[in-house]
């Protein structure tokens, strides 16, 4: 079925779509900024139009302007980046040494070039899939041996819309974009995934076991809704004593 344009004020124009086999409304934000609803075959499309309404200030948050990734960023736990400019550099390259993600350019590229980004980004995710197959895997196990759970494995991914993930067969899949998190909420993924070991779905069973394991559940919840596993850096207003923030290192060649 055709898409359907309304125009909700303080929103923009949203393309409702009727879809079969859809139980629920789906929204999602193209690279464009476009908002895309989708909603069950037989439901109006009032009910898309409410649903934006509704989701009005998540959208807004959604669509300011990305940040570039700068020089000295802070990635995860314990990695930054390092821009270093090399007249020879035919196009941006990275590799990770170390706790530092270089990304070296040529002069002719701006830090804020989208092949740089691209480069950076892809660095970056890098970076955290290291950190968290480092990491979680110890984390989840200490968690699970504390609280009395067990599970059958344990991988590490880069997810689109989830922290984690856990199936019927008990392994668990966890987000590399969680080591961007404080570590409380990453313990509060952590034992989210653990609970569904004895309660797979969602409901009051679910929420009154996990208010075993956490302390103040609703709160913790609350805060979570405030993150997007993507990738979020952060400014880092100290470096060296030789480095200028913000400013490639220069690479003679």
């Amino acid at each position: 079925m055709p898409a359907k344009f309304v125009e909700i004020e303080g929103i923009g124009v949203v393309a409702l779509y009727k879809r079969k086999g859809v139980n629920g409304v789906r929204m999602s934000i193209t690279h464009d900024g476009t908002i895309r609803i989708s909603l069950p075959s037989w439901a109006p499309y009032r009910l898309g139009v409410e649903f934006a309404r509704n989701k009005a200030s998540w959208i807004v948050e959604q669509r300011k302007p990305t940040r570039f990734v700068q020089h000295g960023d802070r990635v995860g736990k314990a990695h930054r980046f390092i821009f270093e400019l090399k007249a020879s550099q035919a196009r941006p390259t990275s590799r990770i040494h170390g706790t530092d993600i270089k990304v070296t350019f040529a002069p002719m590229f701006s830090a804020e070039d989208k092949d740089v980004q691209a480069v950076a980004e892809k660095a970056a995710i890098r970076a955290l899939k290291k950190e968290a197959r480092q990491l979680l895997p110890q984390r989840l196990a200490t968690l699970a041996k504390q609280q009395g759970f067990t599970y059958n494995s344990v991988a590490v991914k880069r997810l689109k819309s989830r922290w984690g993930s856990c199936n019927e067969r008990k392994d668990i899949v966890l987000n590399c974009f969680l080591m961007q998190l404080p570590w409380y909420l990453i313990d509060y993924v952590l034992l989210h995934e653990l609970v569904h070991t004895k309660v797979l779905r969602h409901g009051e069973p679910f929420w009154n076991e996990l208010s075993l394991h956490i302390k103040d559940l609703k709160a913790v919840r609350k805060e979570m809704k405030s993150f997007q596993p993507t990738l979020m850096t952060v400014e880092s207003p100290i470096l060296h004593e030789d480095e200028v923030v913000k400013r490639p290192v220069v690479i003679e060649d």
